[in-house]
């Protein structure tokens, strides 16, 4: 990666990329791995190549990475008055506003004037740091946004997508706003991804994954394309794995994100052209045809040939795939090491096979009778991995069982893949990370996942007894007295009387979910594993019991005592 100036208000620093290791040599940073991962994809594409005769000039494979970045900003004021964000960077407490996203009016609406300017403020910065951002939009929930650059090599754009995320809370701030880069900080309304769009090129600008418009006869694409759908089906797991925080598993499964049951979606066409390889050779590309608006005014467009599914974890989208489980707050440098080593594991298998049926003497006829038969082959035992459908549907979730597919559901069950013995052994033959290197990294994320929902329970139980309590004591106050001075007067006010029971019902249950949170955040087990177990099992639910009253509380409680900003304020204070 390239050198960078960041520069400050009255200082200049010169940042030199570069890698982190041990003094005995093991990769203690995201990028070693990242850039070992791409060495062996490119050998093993380079096989595949050499094979189709396509290798002339071809030194490297690459692969290449824009990652589409979400993102919410909140007012600088508000935020500071939340102990949730600043401890957390999302609201632990909040009932949900009459209005959140329903009328999809921000999405489809113009970017508010002070937003607009710290976007283009922003995307100076990046430009001065060499990062080429490319777009910018409003996002479906109020208060969210996008920004994404144009694809680049993936070390380089790991590194310019931490840069990005950087720039984006330091400029916030100049604009008297806060950027929040968690995957979920409100409840009711969408959280934020960051869609990591993949392809392969070579060093002669050719891209592996763009099928052409005859397709059909592109076989190297479709030995590609299989490959990576073999990779993605042998090791679901692993791509579980690899997106899994406390953070996460907020969003994922929810009705605006990808499921955690990782499925591939291929659209229309190819699909029909893997329909056709295995009946036997592909014959046929669908068209998309032409898109006629009925007025002459206007002209007719080509329809894209694919389609759209966006609640598939993994969609070919053009002429890459869109792995949409990836977290906002997440480096993009870790789920692209174990996409890229995957499909290198892949890619060699296809490789051996096609060798050894060709031979030293292989000739066009011999090499498409040995493709076709391999991926008949491959398609037999990994097509249960493709889903064009909803993945939102139970019925779904019901099928993905019946085909065998991972369901690891939150990131708890998901650790164990990253020190499954089939995985540490492909991460070994490929040179990609020793046994002390995967062991390190699964160890930090299970302790990631306990210190972040350990840190969010006890910042739940403090606010929940300096703020929330006296609020709503005070609230109980001013109910107990209307209702004195109303009956002082003569006047019976039974309906007062039943409001206030039930309000010091729902004080009673506060103290109580407090205390009980507050007993198993504190609680320890033998293992970290264990620990995050109790963690899941546990304190989660204790947090969402607590949550739950307290928004209760929230609703009828005067904002006059509510004693912090309300998502009514934070989600439309612009």
């Amino acid at each position: 990666s390239p050198a960078f100036l960041v520069r400050g208000d009255n200082n200049v620093t010169l940042c030199i990329p570069t890698a982190f290791v041990s003094w005995t040599g093991e990769a203690l940073d995201t990028k070693i791995p990242l850039l070992r991962s791409m060495e062996a994809l490119s050998k093993q594409a380079l096989r595949i190549l050499k094979l189709f005769g396509t290798d002339t000039g071809v030194t490297r494979v690459a692969t290449t990475v824009g990652p589409e970045q979400e993102y919410f900003l909140v007012d600088r004021e508000l935020y500071f008055q939340r102990p949730d964000l600043m401890t957390c960077e999302r609201t632990l407490f909040g009932a949900r506003p009459p209005k959140g996203q329903q009328l999809e009016d921000h999405y489809f609406g113009t970017i508010p004037s002070r937003v607009l300017a710290f976007m283009a403020d922003a995307e100076l910065e990046l430009y001065r740091l060499g990062v080429p951002v490319k777009t910018r939009h409003n996002e479906v929930a109020p208060g969210q946004y996008e920004i994404a650059p144009l694809f680049e090599v993936s070390h380089i754009a790991s590194d310019h997508q931490m840069l990005l995320m950087e720039t984006l809370k330091r400029v916030a701030q100049r604009h008297g706003l806060a950027a929040l880069l968690h995957e979920k900080p409100f409840a009711g309304v969408n959280g934020s991804g960051k869609h990591n769009n993949w392809s392969m090129a070579t060093d002669t600008g050719v891209n592996l994954l763009d099928p052409q418009d005859e397709t059909h006869t592109n076989l190297q694409f479709v030995v590609f394309l299989v490959a990576v759908i073999r990779a993605v089906d042998i090791h679901a797991d692993l791509l579980r794995a690899c997106i899994a925080s406390a953070a996460n598993d907020h969003r994922l499964g929810a009705n605006e994100a990808p499921p955690a049951i990782i499925s591939m979606f291929l659209g229309d066409m190819l699909s029909d052209i893997l329909a056709q390889v295995a009946e036997g050779s592909p014959k046929r590309t669908l068209k998309g045809g032409m898109i006629d608006l009925g007025a002459r005014s206007l002209p007719q467009l080509p329809r894209h040939s694919g389609d759209r599914n966006r609640t598939s974890p993994f969609a070919f989208t053009g002429n890459k795939f869109e792995f949409r489980a990836v977290g906002s707050s997440q480096s993009v440098a870790w789920p692209n090491t174990v996409l890229n080593t995957i499909v290198a594991e892949s890619l060699d298998y296809v490789a051996g096979e096609l060798e050894k049926a060709v031979g030293d003497k292989p000739t066009a006829a011999k090499l498409e009778s040995a493709s076709i038969h391999l991926l008949k082959n491959l398609l037999k035992e990994h097509k249960r991995v493709i889903f064009d459908g909803d993945n939102y549907t139970e019925e779904w979730h019901a099928e993905a069982k019946e085909r065998g597919l991972p369901m690891l559901v939150d990131s708890v069950a998901s650790f164990h893949a990253l020190s499954a013995k089939k995985n540490y052994d492909m991460f070994k033959k490929y040179g990609v990370l020793t046994r002390a290197e995967l062991d390190s990294r699964t160890h930090i994320a299970i302790e990631k996942y306990i210190k972040q929902v350990t840190i969010e329970a006890e910042t739940m139980v403090s606010m929940a007894r300096t703020m929330i309590l006296p609020a709503a004591l005070a609230q109980q106050t001013l109910m107990a007295e209307a209702i004195a001075s109303t009956e002082a007067a003569g006047v019976e006010d039974g309906d007062s009387r039943t409001a206030l029971q039930t309000f010091v019902g729902a004080v009673s249950r506060l103290r109580k979910a407090t205390v009980a949170l507050d007993k198993v955040a504190t609680a320890h087990a033998e293992t970290p594993m264990k620990h995050a177990q109790q963690i899941k099992a546990k304190v989660i639910p204790a947090m969402g019991e607590l949550r739950t009253v307290a928004d209760e509380l929230q609703l009828h409680t005067a904002d006059e005592f509510w004693p912090m900003p309300v998502y009514r304020e934070l989600l439309f204070l612009k």
